[in-house]
């Protein structure tokens, strides 16, 4: 994984980025102008995991980056002015048409990310309350499936999230 390599000039004062070795003993970019420290954070999304009253889980074709046209839960990354259960519920919308609320957390996931490298997901099992179910503005497709029909998933966590729900419901 990348640490630092494309960070080369400090977002504060535009100053010359150093490595340099901080108080935790961790090599991070210091600015020697203005003191800024970079420390590179995962970046967190959210996903939703949303079933049908025939106990089929909800899946869409991804339009975009990263990995289109592969199959995933509804998901996205959280704005910097959302909390997770927000950015679930949006995304729940935005790639599905379909309006709702958290029903409750499943669990959260780290792992690695083709365009950010490293994310923190937040994994919520969702609760349909109005909408129709179409492909949203980032989805190719929207569709509920079997669980023993599911598509090769393209996440970590949206499998991790998967795997969660048919054990809680003992599903098999």
């Amino acid at each position: 994984m990348k640490r630092y390599e494309d960070i080369n000039y400090c977002q504060k004062c535009g100053y010359k980025l150093i490595l340099e070795e901080d108080r935790e003993s961790k090599i991070r970019p210091h600015c020697n102008q203005c003191g800024w420290v970079y420390y590179k954070n995962p970046i967190p999304a959210a996903a939703c995991v949303i079933l049908n009253e025939k106990n089929q889980i909800l899946i869409i074709k991804r339009k975009f980056e990263p990995n289109p046209g592969e199959w995933a839960l509804p998901s996205g990354y959280i704005e910097i002015d959302q909390t997770p259960e927000e950015a679930a519920v949006a995304e729940m919308f935005e790639e599905t048409g379909l309006i709702g609320e958290v029903a409750e957390f499943i669990d959260y996931f780290t792992g690695s990310s083709p365009i950010y490298e490293s994310i923190i997901s937040f994994g919520f099992f969702m609760k349909v309350t109005d909408g129709s179910l179409h492909a949203g503005d980032d989805a190719l497709e929207a569709k509920f499936v079997d669980f023993d029909a599911l598509p090769e998933i393209a996440f970590p966590a949206h499998l991790h999230y998967i795997k969660s729900v048919k054990e809680k419901l003992n599903i098999k």
